[in-house]
Formats: structure tokens, C-alpha cells, sequence
């Protein structure tokens, strides 16, 4: 059982690490003119969630980047043929794919 500040939930990533990884995320996701930003998504969710301990027990994220970029591609698709309505539901879809892929480590 994990334990700081005598409290067992908490999360201990830096402000100069969560800069860090925004700004790679947001340069390689505007380099690749949104391609890559399953892979930005994955790499700052993993960092967040692997920083969290709930209850005194860490967190931590399995998914890849690969596996959400096939839901990203036929989510796009879907989006195209319905003419924009079904992008209302992809925020909500990335949510359900990071709690999918998000357990606890002990």
C-alpha cells in the first residue's frame, strides 16, 4: 500500500514533466496534421494514470497507441458517412477506451 503526505490517494507526476509531455504531444500531433494523435493521446493519459494511486494502490495504463489508433481510424469513418454527427460520440469513446485500458498495477 502505497502512502504520501500520510494520505493514500494521490498523484506524484511534476509540472515540468506534464509540460514536457504536452508539448511532444501537441509537436508530433501538429507535425502529422492529427495522424499521430492516438499516439499523443496514449502517451499523456499513460503518464497520468501511471502517476495516480487510488486507495494505496497504483494505477496504471495498458492500452497502445496502435489499438487506439484503429478505433480512431473507424471512428473517423464513421464521422465522414454520418456528416459530422458521429463525433459527438468520440470524445466519449476515447473515455470508455482509456477506463478499458486502465487498471490497478498491484
Amino acid at each position: 500500500m502505497e502512502i504520501k503526505y500520510g494520505r493514500n490517494s494521490f498523484f506524484d507526476g511534476g509540472l515540468l514533466q506534464l509540460i514536457g509531455w504536452s508539448i511532444l504531444g501537441f509537436i508530433i500531433t501538429t507535425l502529422s496534421l492529427g495522424i499521430l494523435y492516438p499516439w499523443a493521446v496514449v502517451m499523456l493519459y499513460g503518464w497520468k494514470i501511471n502517476h495516480t494511486v487510488i486507495e494505496g494502490k497504483r494505477m496504471a495504463f495498458v492500452g497502445s497507441a496502435w489499438g487506439l489508433f484503429g478505433n480512431w481510424i473507424k471512428w473517423l469513418i464513421l464521422t465522414i458517412i454520418t456528416l459530422g454527427i458521429y463525433g459527438f460520440w468520440v470524445n466519449i469513446k476515447i473515455m470508455d477506451w482509456k477506463a478499458k485500458n486502465t487498471r490497478f498495477r498491484n
